[in-house]
């Protein structure tokens, strides 16, 4: 990069990542005449929620299925200005001892498993005669036994979490099974959210959207560390790992990462729903089939699996009490810059979905254009 291009190319922001998170604030902070460089080290914009056509011409996930979800108004409004949508609620089944029963458990899943005849009302009593009392939940364990009892967990939880988390529930943050609901009716929808649907010609036309505003300027396969200095820019907005960013000072912090292995198959269907989740065989956790979520017909289908594995790209930040004292640790060094913000799952090391990161996005665009921000749980 020529000096004359690195003097000219001045921005008022420098954001790394071209995410959820990244994507917002660029538009938003366009949207109100800044100047934004976004920088991306992947090939591509949209992080793991980018789609793309197969060699099959299907549309897929590469990083997994991604469902939006989410009851606010606000976030949904906001993302409609960039994309229209399609209906679609996302339904799950577990396959368990030979059999495919709804996932999260409901009144088909035990009536169906132990060959009852239960009506909403009796499960109810039927999870209080099975649920084990804990005194204080604490773990992922804890969460399950106390709600629908030891054999529940053992057929849907144990052997799932120990293959996503490579921990037994008992050691894990009990906000891990806190994500999955216990039903006592019929409903086989895996989210209850208010708005449920799908960006109706892909995750990757609605970033193009995002970032089609004339004051964004994107380069991707960059890291922000080759340009930071060299191209001027006023703040930096940073979506990476916040560990990786200190250079892992304090020492890294655990992730839990994904490996897909993407198949089409020479039909038109293969799954009876979007996902399958195994629970207690095989090296995967799920397969998931793309056209239930995108709608598209094709002749042909394609299916991914996923392996969980230690290593590789960070998607889940591991919730355990040791993990957020580290993060504590890089919190504070990152409240301590000034010129730097810090937003996003990685950023933040947060489980979040979609939605709320959009949230934290928007909230952080208020926060930097000094307007009053109300506190909003996580």
């Amino acid at each position: 990069m020529t000096e004359a291009l690195s003097q000219a190319a001045a921005f008022d922001y420098l954001i790394v990542g071209a995410g959820f998170a990244g994507s917002v604030l660029a538009e938003r902070l366009a949207s109100v005449g800044g100047r934004v460089l976004v920088v991306e080290r992947r090939p591509h914009i949209g992080g793991n929620a980018y789609d793309c056509y197969d060699d099959a011409g299907i549309l897929i996930h590469p990083y997994g299925p991604h469902i939006f979800h989410t009851n606010s108004k606000d976030v949904f409004d906001y993302l409609s200005l960039f994309t229209e949508w399609r209906p679609y609620q996302h339904r799950v089944l577990a396959n368990v001892e030979g059999q495919l029963v709804p996932m999260p458990i409901n009144l088909d899943t035990v009536n169906r498993l132990y060959g009852l005849n239960l009506t909403s009302f009796q499960l109810e009593d039927f999870f209080a005669s099975v649920a084990e009392p804990v005194e204080q939940v604490r773990t992922s364990e804890d969460v399950v036994v106390s709600k629908v009892g030891r054999d529940l967990y053992n057929k849907f939880f144990r052997g799932y979490t120990r293959k996503q988390w490579g921990l037994d529930p008992s050691q894990l943050d009990a906000s891990v099974t806190a994500r999955v609901p216990t039903r006592l009716n019929r409903d086989d929808r895996y989210f209850a959210d208010t708005y449920q649907a799908m960006p109706l010609h892909g995750y990757t036309r609605m970033f193009q959207n995002l970032l089609a505003h004339p004051n964004i300027k994107v380069m991707l396969q960059t890291d922000y560390r080759e340009v930071q200095r060299l191209i001027p820019h006023d703040h930096l907005i940073y979506t990476g790992p916040v560990d990786a960013y200190f250079d892992h000072c304090y020492g890294k912090l655990p992730y839990r990462s994904l490996d897909f292995r993407h198949e089409t198959h020479d039909v038109e269907q293969l799954l009876p729903v979007g996902t399958v989740n195994h629970p207690n065989d095989y090296a995967y956790t799920r397969v998931s089939e793309f056209k239930h979520i995108t709608g598209q017909q094709h002749r042909q289908t394609s299916v991914v699996y996923e392996f969980p594995q230690a290593d590789g790209d960070p998607y889940y930040p591991v919730p355990r009490p040791e993990n957020a004292e580290l993060y504590k640790r890089y919190q504070a060094l990152a409240d301590a810059e000034p010129d730097v913000t810090f937003v996003g799952r990685l950023a933040t090391y947060r489980y979040y979905n979609m939605d709320q990161v959009v949230a934290q996005a928007l909230t952080t665009f208020r926060k930097l254009q000094g307007e009053p921000v109300e506190s909003q749980s996580t």
